[in-house]
């Protein structure tokens, strides 16, 4: 089970068992801190007690290393690592209220060899992975699912529920996995397991997903911070956000190895290496992947920041060739069906980085806390625009959008390019138009932006005998009570989208080539503070992130930044109607869909003799067919191709 999880620690590897009492650990090192033996795990407490294997980086380490001394606690340190840290304050305060304590990104299990009990604990925005279930009579887990399929008794049937919840959003979000009987522990949450709970069938009679307790809580933390708003002024706000923020990255700038950044230009990763640098005595090493297609291509900002900056800045630019040489390998690197098709330069952008450093940290984050999403404004225009009128001229209006198909639409604007500005150049205008066409039909503002965010739009009547899951996404009662619909969709990405997809693609991503990835963004006291500021100074004059451009201003030019929101993406579209289309067809050929019987073809078929045709755009749904049909043909047909 050890052994697929390989490149997620290329530098050692053991294992630690007690037959006695039934429990084996085992784990791979990718060496960041304390490069000696005295690193390796399984790691056991001083005391003999605990026993732990651990993936992430407590960043505050040092500084509870100093408080534990200076509460008496008897420590002799063997080494200089984190893990050792961590299992001495969880000796000395107990678990939770170690974990309390802990600033970081981790998934560890924790055995306790006095109480016989394993803990299973996730960091609080979901970082780092985690996955468990049940065989035969075994209770197994790891970081991913390539792992627990090496178990001798492993059986997976594939979870019709989770396929449809994962055609509506692109992933499957926790605590569902594409296995029945197979979980995600949710993030914030620790799980106990003790031998009385593992049923003796194990597999598809499991009891379904550990009852596991919140330590620390998104939906508290709103709530709360609704409830208890920040009061001062502008000033006062940048300056703790910057303080906020200076220090998750000097603690995150903490490695016994190379370290650099990503950096796309955008406000998050430009902040991210404002920061180090201001930090740092040497220029901080950024990397960058680039485009000839100028649509998709932000490296050019990007080095002209790195050049501000004065960063020591690597950039390649990836021909349509090398791309797409990237998907025969999805579905091994991301090891459950996903497609958000930023999965191939988020794994070119860490291989790049690879190349040269050992460590790279993120900009992911800052659009979930601090309202950076083109689709909030773009949910709130639509309401505010259509939320008075009656539902029946709503209609009325959604069937006058599309009476126009949507190659028409894009004739007449295509025509009205030249006569506009190249920052507003348009384009797939007629798909946009048919959406909001769907989009104003809605009834109320969350179904507004369900709309919005679905690939297909009822997915139950697309997977054959699935039933999509309740998420906080279609079920008011996993949500706060928050007045404003921007904040319930922030909420909502928070909870889903940032950890399901951005997280899982950053995580498998920059694992796949031994990088560990760190996201500064993410420190949980930089999330509690961002749900106590005012909408007003996330979103101002019609634009998000106001404040902590506020902060970025300080160290970089706006008009370095101030352009319109692009993305990491790339030309699915083009790809599908040229190159990738042989590959294509043979995945979408409608007798293979029909044989292996879990999607209705009729509805998949259309969308994509639509798409061939041009007239319509359909790359996201399509996409997310091809992933799971790529998945399905590496892993479950083919699964000795898949466990390299």
């Amino acid at each position: 089970m050890v052994e697929p999880l390989t490149h997620r620690g290329p530098d050692a590897g053991d294992v630690w068992s007690d037959p006695d009492a039934g429990i084996a650990l085992g784990h791979r090192r990718l060496s960041i801190l304390d490069l000696s033996a005295e690193g390796m795990q399984p790691m056991h407490s001083r005391d003999g007690r605990y026993v732990v294997v651990f993936n992430g980086e407590i960043y505050n380490h040092s500084e509870l290393r100093k408080e534990l001394e200076g509460k008496g606690a008897a420590v002799a340190w063997r080494g200089h690592s984190d893990t050792e840290t961590m299992l001495a304050a969880i000796a000395h305060w107990g678990l939770e209220a170690a974990v309390s304590r802990f600033t970081g990104m981790f998934a560890f299990a924790l055995w306790d060899r006095r109480e016989r009990v394993l803990h299973l604990v996730r960091d609080r925005l979901g970082e780092k992975p985690l996955y468990y279930g049940w065989v035969k009579n075994a209770f197994i887990f790891g970081s991913e699912l390539k792992a627990l399929r090496a178990h001798p008794a492993w059986h997976g049937e594939i979870n019709r529920d989770a396929l449809a919840v994962y055609a509506r959003l692109s992933y499957i979000p926790a605590p569902h996995s594409i296995y029945r009987g197979f979980y995600k522990l949710m993030p914030g949450s620790m799980a106990r397991v003790e031998s009385r709970n593992v049923p003796a069938n194990g597999g598809a009679n499991c009891p379904g997903p550990l009852s596991a307790r919140a330590y620390w809580s998104v939906t508290q933390i709103a709530a709360d911070g609704v409830a208890n708003p920040f009061r001062g002024g502008d000033a006062e706000a940048v300056e703790q956000l910057e303080n906020i923020l200076k220090t998750s990255v000097r603690r995150q700038m903490v490695a016994d190895v190379p370290l650099g950044a990503f950096l796309s230009g955008g406000v998050d990763s430009s902040t991210v290496v404002a920061l180090m640098q201001e930090q740092s005595d040497r220029p901080v090493k950024t990397f960058t992947i680039g485009f000839n297609e100028p649509w998709y291509d932000e490296a050019v900002y990007a080095k002209a920041v790195a050049r501000h900056l004065g960063t020591e800045h690597t950039e390649l630019y990836v021909t349509p060739k090398e791309a797409m040489a990237v998907i025969p390998k999805l579905p091994t690197l991301y090891d459950e069906p996903f497609s958000d098709s930023s999965q191939i330069p988020t794994f070119l952008v860490s291989q790049l980085a690879r190349r040269h450093v050992t460590v790279s940290l993120s900009g992911d984050g800052g659009d979930e806390l601090f309202a950076g999403y083109n689709h909030y404004f773009r949910g709130q225009r639509i309401w505010n625009a259509i939320g008075w009128m009656p539902h029946g001229l709503r209609s009325m209006t959604s069937v006058m959008l599309r009476l126009i198909p949507p190659h028409v639409w894009d004739g007449f604007f295509f025509a009205l390019n030249p006569l506009l500005p190249p920052r507003i150049k348009l384009r797939h205008v007629g798909d946009k138009l048919h959406k909001l066409a769907e989009a104003i039909t809605a009834r109320r503002p969350e179904d507004l932006y369900m709309g919005l965010i679905s690939l297909w739009k009822k997915p139950d009547a697309l997977v054959l005998s699935g039933h999509e899951p309740a998420t906080a996404l279609t079920d008011s009662s996993q949500r706060p009570v928050l007045q404003d619909f921007l904040q319930q969709m922030m909420f909502v990405d928070t909870t889903t989208y940032l950890p399901d997809d951005i997280l899982a693609k950053l995580d498998r991503a920059s694992m796949a080539v031994g990088l560990e990835a760190r996201v500064p963004l993410l420190d949980h006291r930089l999330a509690e503070f961002s749900w106590r500021l005012p909408l007003s100074m996330k979103v101002r004059n019609g634009q998000g992130k106001w404040l902590l451009r506020r902060v970025l201003y300080k160290y970089v030019p706006r008009e370095l930044i101030e352009r319109k929101k692009m993305g990491f993406s790339i030309p699915i579209d083009e790809w599908l109607r040229g190159p990738l289309r042989d590959w294509a067809e043979e995945l979408l050929d409608e007798r293979r869909l029909m044989q292996e019987g879990f999607f209705r073809h009729e509805p998949i078929r259309e969308k994509w003799r639509e798409h061939l045709s041009g007239h319509r755009n359909w790359q996201h749904s399509l996409w997310n067919i091809l992933m799971f049909q790529a998945w399905f043909d590496a892993i479950e047909q083919n699964p000795a191709s898949s466990s390299s």
